[in-house]
């Protein structure tokens, strides 16, 4: 039987999965990550389909990108000999104004998504650079880019410009919303298990070492947190979020920083990182009593609040709010923050089915429905990969 596997590379990590190309839906066979890629802790995990352990293990091998595919594929290869590998499905961050959908990849289409490097310079690169070590190690193979950006390709122009001469609009400096790929799915399950929801007002938050937050009606992007880069937005692990654009210029004049220092610091050392001055890890800053524990995760959510509002707004008015994300997903505490007090909106939060982590965790006189779902980016890919196989 034909197999996909699919590669979603962050800045330091990297997801992949092997799934049967059958004919329905893909079925997953095993899935895994490589963590810390890069450092002497860099750690890969592979588990089936039922959660039962196939590898564990830290490796200094695992030095970059790179040298994390290749044990990936490796792995795979020693674990399921026989899986014929007929595409690989890629996660790529940034696709550009004209990408709406997945692609199958030529020499001629990766080196045209090259020239967007410059807008997401810790994503695509490594997304690109697996993309292409894939094509040399799988030849036969359909290789798919599925782009973060495609999802919010249809915004309205208001939400899809800044305030800036329109010649910088039309050489690409432009809101391009990002997390697509987890957005699709969700939209996508709430279309399969809440069809009244998924077809009113709905705000999903994405909610992890990347964050964001996205309005949808009827299961489509109207409006997003992120815009131009990865960065904007909501504050993140070690990425700063919104932030005037003063402050960079002043950076540059009164600290005579350059454009590499301060790349540096609005993606590495800001965020959740550097407001506590500990650490990116939710779950560090939560059992922490430290004061700059409080304070990120106080900013953290204060940020989330406020968006909340404003997407309400795009939409005029909200029928539901979503969670996803690795902190969405697990973090009853940070749900909490974020609900509490927000009766105003119609948000009436259920302590009970929130510490729980039930599906849905708001009280049945809510006007508003909380929900909780874990997102499933690595099944989008390979959907997206079986679908061109079969063109």
């Amino acid at each position: 039987m034909d197999h996909i596997i699919t590669l979603n590379a962050g800045s330091s990590s990297l997801k992949f999965g092997l799934f049967a190309a059958s004919q329905s839906d893909p079925a997953l066979i095993c899935s895994g990550i490589v963590e810390n890629i890069g450092s002497s802790s860099a750690h890969i995990r592979l588990r089936d389909r039922d959660g039962k352990s196939l590898a564990d293990g830290v490796s200094d091998a695992l030095r970059d990108h790179g040298a994390a595919l290749d044990s990936i594929l490796n792995l795979l290869q020693i674990e399921f000999p026989h899986a014929r590998i007929a595409a690989v499905g890629h996660r790529v961050v940034h696709g550009g104004p004209n990408n709406g959908g997945p692609v199958v990849l030529t020499p001629d289409s990766l080196e045209k998504l090259r020239q967007l490097e410059p807008f997401a310079p810790l994503h695509q690169p490594v997304n690109l650079d697996g993309a292409q070590a894939a094509m040399k190690r799988f030849p036969e193979a359909k290789q798919v880019a599925c782009f973060d950006t495609a999802f919010h390709r249809n915004h309205p122009w208001v939400n899809d410009t800044f305030a800036l001469p329109s010649e910088f609009y039309d050489i690409g400096v432009r809101r391009y919303g990002f997390h697509g790929l987890s957005y699709e799915y969700v939209s996508g399950h709430l279309k399969e298990t809440a069809t009244l929801i998924h077809g009113g007002r709905v705000v999903v938050a994405h909610l992890g070492n990347g964050a964001s937050m996205c309005a949808m009606i009827d299961g489509r992007s109207v409006g997003s947190s992120m815009g131009f880069s990865a960065m904007d937005g909501l504050p993140m692990g070690t990425r700063c979020g919104q932030l005037d654009p003063g402050v960079v210029l002043y950076l540059m004049d009164q600290c005579s920083m350059s454009a590499d220092e301060i790349s540096d610091l609005l993606y590495r050392r800001s965020g959740l990182l550097g407001l506590s001055g500990m650490t990116s890890d939710m779950r560090t800053l939560e059992a922490s009593d430290a004061p700059g524990a409080r304070n990120a995760i106080n900013y953290f959510t204060f940020r989330i609040r406020r968006e909340l509002g404003a997407m309400a707004a795009v939409l005029g008015g909200l029928d539901a709010l979503v969670f996803t994300g690795g902190i969405g997903e697990n973090s009853t505490y940070i749900r909490e923050r974020i609900c509490t007090d927000m009766g105003w909106l119609g948000i009436e939060l259920d302590h009970d089915a929130n510490a729980d982590n039930r599906t849905v965790i708001s009280t049945d006189l809510s006007r508003v429905t909380l929900m909780v779902v874990p997102t499933n980016e690595e099944l989008v890919i390979a959907r997206a990969a079986l679908q061109l196989m079969q063109v």
